[in-house]
């Protein structure tokens, strides 16, 4: 019965279209960007270390190299600012939370492709 309520109380802000990815994979997150009058798309491109959370509250992690620093950002999954998420290659990983990747540097950081049958 609550769940139904929440649902229901969820659905006008839960966005419909959404790439289906997980740990490992590598994403482009577009946002909107708004400065003064102006608004503009920024791109970041990271590996997903992790997805928490269900429903309105599921967000998830993106980790990237920029000049040597690592740097992370947590985006919620259903935020408005959100233009798209698209999966630029998919990670062969056998954890939901690859926090391990923070310490390895280098070629030991590197994620397996996942393999595609060629059927």
């Amino acid at each position: 019965m609550s769940d139904q309520i929440i649902r229901m109380v969820e659905a006008p802000y839960t966005k419909q279209k959404l790439d289906k990815f997980s740990p490992g994979d590598t994403v482009r997150v577009y946002l909107r960007i708004r400065e003064a009058e102006k608004e503009r798309l920024q791109a970041f491109q990271g590996v997903v270390i992790s997805i928490r959370g269900r429903g309105l509250n599921r967000n998830f992690t993106v980790r990237k190299l920029s000049q040597g620093i690592g740097v992370e950002k947590t985006f919620p999954m259903h935020s408005p600012l959100i233009e798209r998420v698209e999966l630029v290659r998919e990670g062969n990983v056998r954890r939901a939370k690859i926090y391990y990747i923070r310490g390895k540097v280098g070629k030991s950081a590197r994620i397996k492709e996942k393999r595609k049958s060629s059927k």
